[in-house]
């Protein structure tokens, strides 16, 4: 079991405030992985006020000093990036070959693709006589959650400190070892005290108070839709900036041309891959009527191919949901499925049968799901697909964009201009055409209930950044 009952404020590993303990568990065996401890408002002031002096120093860095503090964070990451991935694999279920290339190869292209953004661009432009120049917004409230652990982190901790912000972190207290490792890696690179703050702590106390902190001046949240209001609320008392990264419930949208034995194998283990635990995530697979028989057969044998089993396992393609909680929701939307009429095709409740113990889902498969049902509604954060029929072009991108949600979309042809011109007509912030993988150079973030604001990439660091206009910098002609 690991300790990890300090927080990491102005430089140092420090008591906390309190001494309230909360375990973290491994959804694989449900054993104690970890302990923390749960801050309060002492602990977030303490770390606030770290960052507020550390500002007025580490804002007025220039671009080499920054550059060179993310080389140095680059190289202390690749030399523990093997501690990075088991620690990831014990707290969130993720098979540990998934960890080692996905979860954390995410965290360190973020940081890598910050360092790039940030020697190509000096974010200053003239505009007649003035000049407009980006500076550090300050103080940035961070609160990440446990589904991509690192990658979460470090597509905000990297861009904040290239911009020149300083910064508190709550990671999710279901995964909290990844993120105290990167501490460490931060320490190990020379961030200068203040500058990266750590805080355990759930989200009714930590998380709001760091909402509504008067010293912080953004505040970046990634979770749940219903969260981010909260946060928005609490952030509006003194009107900090907010950037909200919520859920999701996108639609693959496959055409009538499209290779039905490719695209749909892609779509079902491209669910799978995290156990359904993306918010990008294209759970609903919408297909031709006349297609869905054939559909069916594909996606059947695409789920019941995956291998359930022990994510430290080489051989394991699906681990556990994250936790208990979890596993007991996913169980009864799948539940809700059934009892709504949608056809089960693979999976279904309980545990898988070659397993007795940890929180692990079966890879299900529904067909038949109609736009009202709940499957087809509300985001499962669970291995849950729901194929879905049109009968028009017209009609696919209808119930694509039939959702509170507009975080990720698909769309499967193989007339280039033909998936071009459905993806311009859906209300998402991305839209993957033809099984394109996802570039940490372009913006991520949605539309409608999914949030506001961008990350990744020269986007995500502007979030970071403040507008000044300097009127008269530039002499007439």
């Amino acid at each position: 079991m690991h300790n990890l009952k300090k927080f990491y404020i102005n430089g140092q590993w420090v008591e906390p405030s309190g001494s309230d303990v909360c375990n973290v568990h491994n959804p694989a065996t449900d054993e104690i992985a970890s302990q923390i401890c749960l801050g309060d408002q002492v602990d977030v002031d303490r770390a606030v006020d770290a960052a507020v002096i550390a500002f007025d120093s580490f804002s007025k860095t220039d671009k080499a000093e920054r550059v060179a503090l993310l080389e140095r964070i680059i190289k202390c990451y690749e030399e523990r990036a093997e501690e990075l991935a088991i620690a990831t694999t014990e707290e969130m279920g993720a098979p540990i070959v998934f960890s080692r290339q996905e979860q954390v190869g995410a965290g360190l292209m973020h940081v890598k693709v910050a360092l790039s953004v940030l020697k190509k661009t000096d974010f200053s432009e003239a505009v007649g006589t003035a000049t407009i120049v980006k500076e550090p917004v300050g103080v940035c409230g961070m609160i990440t959650p446990w589904n991509w652990p690192l990658n979460q982190i470090t597509c905000k901790v990297a861009p904040a400190l290239a911009a020149g912000c300083t910064m508190v972190l709550k990671p999710s207290e279901l995964a909290p070892r990844t993120a105290h490792i990167f501490a460490e890696i931060l320490h190990e690179a020379g961030v200068p005290a203040g500058v990266f703050n750590l805080v355990d702590g759930d989200g009714p106390v930590v998380g709001a108070a760091l909402s509504a902190h008067p010293k912080i001046d953004l505040i970046s949240f990634t979770g749940s839709t219903q969260a981010g209001k909260q946060v928005s609320i609490a952030a509006a008392a003194n009107l900090k900036k907010v950037s909200l990264e919520l859920g999701g419930k996108s639609a693959a949208i496959v055409l009538d041309d499209a290779d039905f034995n490719k695209v749909i194998k892609h779509s079902v283990k491209g669910v799978m891959g995290n156990t359904g635990q993306s918010c990008n995530a294209k759970t609903r697979l919408l297909v031709p009527k006349a297609r869905l028989a054939e559909t069916i057969e594909i996606a059947r044998a695409a789920a019941e191919s995956i291998q359930v089993g022990d994510p430290m396992v080489e051989g394991a393609q699906m681990g556990p949901v994250v936790s208990k909680l979890q596993w007991d929701r996913v169980q009864a939307l799948i539940q809700k499925g059934v009892d709504e009429g949608a056809v089960l095709v693979a999976g279904g409740t309980g545990l898988p049968d070659n397993l007795g113990a940890g929180c692990y889902v079966k890879p299900t498969v529904f067909a038949e799901v109609t736009p009202q049902m709940t499957i087809a509604r509300e985001e499962i954060f669970g291995p849950v697909v729901s194929i879905m029929t049109y009968d028009s072009e017209e009609e696919a991108i209808t119930i694509a964009n039939n959702s509170i949600y507009g975080l990720s979309g698909g769309v499967y042809s193989a007339d280039l201009e033909r998936a071009k011109a459905v993806a311009a007509q859906m209300r998402t912030g991305m839209v993957h055409i033809n099984g394109a993988p996802v570039d940490a150079r372009v913006p991520f973030g949605g539309y409608k209930q999914s949030g506001n604001g961008r990350e990744w990439g020269r986007y995500g660091m502007e979030e970071f950044m403040e507008t000044k206009a300097l009127l008269g910098s530039i002499p007439r002609d």
